[in-house]
């Protein structure tokens, strides 16, 4: 007997060693880190950055993992009670280890096999598992593992007060879907701020952390709500809460307000825009400071210039007025023999370039389709899959601040997630919202509104006898240069055209930070030439600033989590790009536009009330629409169209007027019903001259006098365009002559 109690404590000693040997092991790193107290107090979260508008709302992060840091004083003390009461109810009674919770572990685990007793970790023991994860080292991971948690949820202990402890747990804990730390979860499943929390919602966050997928309540409500009843019972047991309120509080349905920023977001576009142009600036204060600051890990706060109420009501706009176009633009496909014939070739065209069999394109599979509802699963081939994407109208909006350049609202596509490619920077044919350039180009060569255009029917014989119609198919008299263009009629322009040299028309373009190159062509006049939605609202602001350019700009600040400011943006000095004359014309005619000529649905059918100048486009066959709204407050642009130039109305529903303008003119209607937005986007233009309003006194049309008439039965229909280049030419030579001639008379 006595050998047998010498050879068991011969064993107790040697295991008691061994244990004391791999305990020494585990806290002199043999397994790996164990963090020391000096880098446990030096210890940094990799924080998202924060995308904040105008107006301080949260707009998206930028993240590896998405964690927004909140300081002790912003949790609510019911989360509090709700965490300790839950996880570690002795949290502020120990020194990091719970000795009874770990010997209830011990015995009940693994002496009675009990296999919901839980793990016996303690606040301190779970942050440091947050703080430093957890490696393997085989039938030896559990062990060690444990034991550098004990070690380091000591260390916390000696260095960090119980506040500070919490403080650090509720910012590294994983609530699932990538998202970690309590205001990061606060905003995803409630949309508010932790400090905002009720009890039950902070109930439901903590309840998540027994296992953030099963209880996700966004997944898995059911296993949310008894889960956090679960918890609010726990807080009764440790008398954070009385009975009554336990129990009403467990009868209350589960409410979210889910609000995930990485799959539904109406400012995407913006978002992935602004990550351009934010990573370019830190990349170059990291270059200039010797400094290695991350969008993705150091928690950055970028202030942007975008109005967030503007921002919604935009996209408000294109769900109301989109989806019923959407349905009109389909329905046309499926009752128009020759449309419906022309969907197809292109169908069939993408499928043999795509590879796929046409049998094998004929079966139907389960795959999301894009509603204005929602995404949708439906089983359906993929030949009809591509019909539907091929019929798909895109569109984008800009709003701009022309005194400044500020983007204000950026919608940049119908859905950021399934369609990526930003439309504010799509080139396409400009139509009509080219007209104002080439008339601006007439006013700074010296004409005045009330010269008088040629609206008679003519043909180009350099241009196959090119016969150039205006849209209501009207001809004969003569329209005043205002005329012509607030009714934006073709036939004038191209005359105009025909009178305008075009090298001084190629440097207004170029002055009006155009990228595409100008062809010299008649057609140019009706605005064959391709821009983007982000130059177009550039090249307005001038004329809404008065002849003066501004750059856009979308970020305002960046800043650490701490309020060190890394950038500030400051207005560049602007550049006079037009006469204040010109544009004086270009904003009296197209405010006319809008009061009585193309664009007058914006008061007629949608009541904006705000001062408006404004121009309508429509490309050839309705293939894109276009719209420019603005005063010298805001100008906002809007284009919509199908991918394909193939795919298009058939009819005015096409028009800039019926497509385009309603998305600029919901989005004002509402924003005018906003007291605060009001003030921001009533801008007046400048009062006229007496002399620009005496410029301006005409008629917008006049019939030809008979002697005019008399002498059109001897001139021909056909007009060479190069002659009446030439002719341009001699002029200006002849002006410059008679020009230095004064100069050495005088």
């Amino acid at each position: 007997m006595k050998r047998l109690i010498l050879l068991a404590t011969k064993i107790a000693i040697c295991l008691l060693l061994l244990l004391i040997v791999f305990v020494l092991a585990v806290r002199f790193n043999v397994f790996g880190k164990v963090y020391t107290e000096d880098e446990l107090i030096n210890y940094k979260n990799e924080t998202a950055s924060v995308v904040l508008s105008e107006n301080q709302v949260v707009l998206g992060k930028y993240f590896d993992k998405n964690r927004t840091n909140a300081n002790y004083e912003q949790f609510p003390k019911h989360l509090i009670n709700a965490l300790v009461a839950t996880e570690d109810a002795r949290f502020f009674e120990h020194e990091g280890v719970d000795t009874r919770s770990l010997l209830r572990v011990l015995f009940k685990s693994i002496l009675s096999g009990d296999k919901r007793s839980g793990g016996g970790s303690t606040l301190s023991q779970q942050l440091a598992k947050n703080m430093t994860g957890r490696s393997h080292h085989g039938i030896l991971s559990l062990p060690v593992n444990k034991i550098k948690e004990i070690i380091q949820a000591r260390r916390i202990e000696s260095i960090y007060s119980k506040e500070n402890i919490l403080t650090l747990y509720f910012n590294t804990v994983s609530f699932g879907e990538n998202i970690y730390g309590i205001e990061s979860a606060a905003l995803r499943y409630f949309n508010k701020k932790v400090s905002a929390l009720s009890i039950e919602e902070s109930a439901v966050l903590v309840g998540i952390l027994k296992a953030n997928t099963f209880y996700n309540p966004n997944k898995n409500p059911e296993n949310a709500l008894m889960r956090r009843n679960v918890v609010l019972g726990q807080m009764h047991r440790y008398e954070y809460i009385d009975k009554k309120t336990s129990d009403s509080l467990q009868n209350l349905p589960l409410k979210l307000n889910y609000n995930n920023l990485t799959t539904k977001n109406k400012s995407g576009h913006f978002l992935t825009y602004v990550k351009k142009e934010a990573t370019k600036l830190i990349d170059s204060i990291n270059k200039a400071n010797k400094t290695s600051y991350s969008l993705e890990k150091d928690g950055l706060v970028i202030s942007t210039t975008l109005n967030d109420k503007l921002q919604t009501y935009a996209t408000d706009a294109f769900a109301s007025h989109l989806s019923g176009m959407q349905e009109k633009i389909r329905s046309q496909y499926q009752r128009n023999g020759y449309q419906k014939r022309t969907l197809n070739e292109l169908v069939d065209a993408q499928i043999k370039q795509m590879n796929i069999h046409p049998d094998s394109a004929k079966i139907k599979r389960k795959q999301s389709v894009f509603t204005w509802k929602g995404l949708e699963t439906d089983s359906i081939s993929t030949r009809d899959s591509l019909k539907l994407e091929h019929t798909i109208l895109h569109a984008g909006l800009l709003a701009l601040s022309p005194k400044t350049g500020a983007v204000k609202a950026y919608v940049g596509g119908i859905d950021n997630q399934r369609y990526a490619y930003d439309q504010i920077f799509s080139q396409r044919q400009l139509a009509s919202t080219f007209k104002p350039i080439l008339y601006a180009t007439a006013f700074e060569s010296g004409k005045q509104p009330c010269y008088y255009l040629d609206n008679d029917s003519i043909k180009l014989k350099e241009y196959k006898d090119w016969n150039p119609t205006n849209a209501d198919h009207t001809f004969g008299g003569k329209y005043s240069l205002q005329g012509a263009l607030l009714n934006s009629k073709n036939i004038p322009t191209i005359n105009l055209y025909l009178e305008t040299d075009f090298s001084t028309l190629d440097s207004v373009w170029s002055r009006l930070n155009f990228t595409s190159k100008l062809k010299n062509v008649p057609s140019l006049a009706l605005g064959t030439t391709n821009a983007s939605i982000y130059e177009v609202a550039n090249a307005y602001s001038v004329f809404a600033n008065s002849g003066q350019s501004t750059t856009p700009y979308s970020i305002v600040k960046i800043e650490t989590a701490s309020g060190v400011v890394l950038y500030e943006h400051k207005n560049k000095a602007q550049k006079e790009v037009l006469s204040k004359r010109t544009t004086a014309y270009i904003n009296e005619i197209l405010q006319n536009a809008i009061s009585r000529g193309t664009g007058q649905r914006l008061r007629s059918q949608y009541g904006v009330t705000v001062p408006l100048a404004g121009k309508t486009g429509t490309s050839q066959d309705y293939t894109d629409a276009w719209f420019v709204g603005y005063n010298p407050d805001i100008v906002v642009v809007s284009r919509v169209g199908c991918d394909s130039p193939k795919i298009h109305f058939n009819s005015g529903l096409g028009s800039g007027s019926a497509l385009a303008l309603p998305l600029v003119a919901k989005t004002l209607k509402k924003a005018e019903g906003d007291t605060e937005l009001k003030k921001k986007i009533r801008g007046n233009f400048a009062p006229l001259t007496e002399d620009e309003r005496n410029q301006l006194d005409c008629e917008d049309f006049k019939e030809k006098s008979g002697i005019e008439k008399f002498f059109e039965l001897f001139k021909k229909s056909e007009v060479s365009y190069e002659k009446k280049q030439e002719q341009i030419k001699k002029k200006e030579k002849r002006k410059k002559k008679g020009f230095f001639k004064r100069l050495f008379d005088n």
